[in-house]
């Protein structure tokens, strides 16, 4: 009798919860938001993650929570989404936090640094070594909280004109590039310039510059930049796995029912591992497409790659007396850092090493290795 009455009453307990469900559902608020991307609509990774991110909140939220996604400068210019959601213009934004350095030198472990952390490491960082609350701080500065959204992996070294083969080669260069990397190049004699992804070409075109970086193959080849500096470099050793926030006016953000604030962090979690994941299929095809239409690959020299380790270490330490975020950040960023390349030097590389080497691994019409 005993399990009976259990079992009706149980009965009773799930119907109620099946009925009372759509009820909950109706109860929350409609919601809508306005998200502006730093990036056009051409480049289908960068701004559909953007995209999926608002989808997946409506999906969860059972169409309660729209998101509009607006591309770079329909609302807000491609290089302004941290300040219009700093002062409430749209409620959130996608973008790259290293856009803002100008603002305060830390936003760039929001992103990556030269020599820093690839895009393992980062999510290591940010998820479980402590990175969203060192940034927090910053962030809650300028108004907003931050959520990881997105990763590019390692990227190249970006479109050049002419061989760069020596530090000298650099002097004078007018490169396209973003982050402390501009620092680091300016200091090695280059001249750095920061325009938005959809204006290189134009400039490439015209000479205004004579070198820019981007992302990698698939979405370079999307820019055309082989048909205006056919020189191919690798690697970006400033950006060894490139990281995109989701930013929230913390306003907008604390009024948010926690329902749809859960949404929203995981809709951005699983977007940060959808970049990652689409770029890495999409890269190898449209790199070989691209050395089939003239790209010509360089690796960066030894010698420059030395020397611009070295000014990037120096920066560093400058700038713990021109940033108090920095100051606050940089130690537990730099130990985080050396702990990381000490354990994946054991493992991961020498698994990497032997496997991108061995002819039974290797790439499809790669020529055999000469045996005596």
């Amino acid at each position: 009798m005993e399990r009976r009455s259990f079992l009706t009453k149980a009965g009773v307990g799930l119907a109620a919860s099946a009925v009372a469900a759509p009820a909950i559902a109706q109860a929350q608020p409609a919601i809508q938001w306005r998200m502006a991307s730093s990036f056009p609509k051409g480049l289908d990774t960068l701004f559909g993650t953007a995209e999926m991110v608002a989808r997946r909140v409506s999906e969860v939220t059972e169409g309660r929570f729209q998101i509009r996604v607006f591309a770079a400068g329909e609302i807000v210019p491609p290089l302004q989404v941290l300040d219009a959601v700093q002062n409430g213009t749209i409620e959130c934004g996608h973008t790259a936090p290293y856009y803002y350095v100008g603002k305060d030198p830390a936003f760039a472990f929001g992103t990556g640094l030269p020599f820093g952390l690839n895009a393992r490491h980062q999510n290591a960082w940010m998820y479980a070594g402590g990175g969203m609350a060192a940034m927090e701080g910053l962030f809650k500065e300028y108004n907003c909280v931050q959520f990881p959204a997105g990763n590019t992996g390692v990227q190249m070294g970006g479109w050049f004109r002419k061989e760069i083969r020596t530090v000298a080669d650099l002097k004078g260069l007018k490169f396209r590039i973003a982050g402390l990397a501009g620092q680091v190049f300016a200091k090695l004699g280059a001249v750095p310039t920061q325009i938005p992804g959809g204006e290189i070409y134009q400039a490439l075109e015209r000479g205004t510059i004579d070198a820019a970086e981007w992302v990698g193959p698939y979405d370079d080849e999307k820019l055309g930049l082989v048909k205006v500096a056919k020189y191919y470099y690798y690697p970006a050793f400033w950006e060894g796995g490139s990281m995109l926030s989701a930013l929230v006016n913390a306003k907008q953000w604390a009024a948010l029912p926690k329902h749809y604030q859960a949404a929203f962090e995981a809709a951005c979690a699983e977007a940060n591992s959808y970049m990652l994941a689409r770029y890495d299929a999409r890269n190898t095809d449209a790199l070989r497409r691209l050395v089939g239409g003239g790209a010509l690959l360089r690796g960066f020299s030894r010698p420059i790659l030395e020397a611009a380790e070295k000014a990037s270490f120096e920066i560093y330490n400058e700038l713990s007396a021109k940033s108090a975020h920095w100051k606050r950040i940089y130690p537990g960023w730099k130990k985080f850092r050396d702990d990381q390349y000490l354990w994946f030097r054991i493992a991961e590389y020498a698994f990497d090493s032997f496997a991108y080497a061995s002819r039974p691994g290797a790439a499809k019409g790669a020529p055999a290795k000469k045996t005596k």
